[in-house]
């Protein structure tokens, strides 16, 4: 078992309180969007090697020896690298509207790029790796999020709302009327593409109906029954005034999860988390396409290509009981699983649920993992990679520590 330390990325959106408050150490003082607790070549945790008192970045120490410390079912399926990636996502400011290719379009793409000679960190590059990004996100906060396309027709009756609470006389802009009609089509995920595309391809004249649009819900329209999704288009366009993605968020479902809730997104879903604190789990990959709702390039075309048009419900993903009513999140995807571990002043020893590689963090109370080779203290805010080789861990409540304590630990979905 290794303590690890973790990578902290200051981007602008991050809180500048959330992840100090829930991991109980001092504020930076700088935006802290994400902790990046993983093998990642972009930002690899670095674990202690208790052998020799050395640190080692955690991808250089697992291709020292990839079986050992992913285990051999890993390593056939995913390859000699950890395969997924955990992080502590804090949410102050809305992130792009974003999506995420399938395996093949990643693998596609980042061998096109490559060939073209394109640079691997251009701003203008789609592809930084060749692995899909299948996530899911469990709010420890209540959290806001976009979601997915919602069907057409209760898209369409927002759109007709607000076109109805003009004041009397005004014409609705031309834009509703015009995505009204692509609503309708019979074809539903030909006409939720043919509005997302109206949208992102607009240009100037949708910055000008958005503004239109927008002025006439702060004039006193009612936003009335939906407060949420015209609440969000208004917010939006003050960060992003005339984004494109300011009224696509009205082809989405806008969702809030409550403490204790998650859910799982696959490839092609659109979506863009709006505010809150959560554990993100994902697939150890960096490509994302952006879509609006944010300074940095946008491909078209490619976009387009990506996107699944077809409407989804939310994609909620509800905990597996396990052994002392521990929660276990199993999204559809083979690369991860997370595990939630509460153990309180009586609890006993945990099973840790591991295939393959794991790691923990914790953020309340202290506890100490235990194996057939080792054991490991943690405290709040400490974290540890263990290998595949170490299983099985247990883990316990630190005796004598003053609170309750909650740890979080991912592995393979294997």
């Amino acid at each position: 078992m290794y303590e690890i330390e973790n990578v902290l990325r200051d981007y602008a959106w991050g809180s500048t309180t959330a992840i100090a408050s829930l991991l109980g150490r001092p504020e930076s003082g700088r935006p802290e969007a994400e902790l990046w607790i993983g093998a990642h070549p972009d930002s690899p945790s670095v674990a202690h090697v208790p052998e020799d008192g050395t640190r080692s970045p955690l991808d250089a120490l697992i291709s020292s020896d990839p079986e050992h410390f992913l285990g051999a079912e890993s390593v056939a399926a995913f390859g000699p690298r950890l395969p997924f990636l955990a992080k502590i996502l804090a949410a102050a400011q809305p992130l792009s509207l974003q999506v995420h290719p399938s395996l093949e379009q990643a693998r596609e793409g980042f061998t096109r790029e490559n060939e073209a000679g394109l640079d691997p960190h251009a701003p203008n590059r789609n592809y930084k790796d060749d692995n899909h990004k299948p996530e899911m996100i469990f709010a420890l906060t209540p959290f806001e999020a976009l979601c997915g396309f919602r069907p057409a027709a209760e898209t369409r009756k927002i759109l007709q709302h607000i076109a109805d609470s003009l004041p009397e006389g005004a014409h609705p802009p031309t834009l509703v009327q015009s995505l009204l009609g692509d609503l309708a089509a019979a074809d539903e995920g030909a006409g939720l593409r043919r509005a997302f595309e109206r949208l992102i391809t607009g240009g100037q004249g949708v910055a000008e109906e958005t503004a239109l649009v927008v002025a006439a819900l702060l004039s006193g329209a009612s936003h009335e029954p939906y407060q949420a999704e015209l609440g969000t288009v208004i917010s939006l366009n003050e960060k992003y005034p005339g984004d494109p993605g300011v009224l696509i968020s009205l082809l989405l479902n806008r969702i809030s999860l409550k403490p204790g809730e998650a859910v799982y997104l696959p490839a092609g879903n659109v979506h863009a988390y709006l505010h809150g604190l959560g554990v993100e789990v994902m697939a150890s990959s960096d490509n994302v396409l952006r879509g609006g709702l944010t300074p940095k390039h946008v491909d078209v075309p490619e976009l387009l290509r990506t996107i699944d048009f077809h409407p989804v419900a939310v994609p909620m993903l509800g905990a597996e009981k396990t052994v002392m009513d521990q929660e276990l999140f199993r999204p559809p995807f083979k690369e991860f699983q997370l595990q939630r571990i509460e153990l309180g002043p009586d609890a006993g020893p945990v099973p840790l649920a591991q295939a393959g590689a794991a790691v923990v963090i914790v953020v309340a109370g202290a506890v100490y993992l235990d194996s057939p080779k080792g054991d490991l203290e943690l405290s709040r805010g400490g974290s540890a990679f263990l290998a595949a080789a170490e299983a099985p861990v247990n883990i316990h409540r630190v005796a004598g520590s003053a609170e309750p304590a909650l740890a979080f630990a991912v592995t393979t979905g294997l």
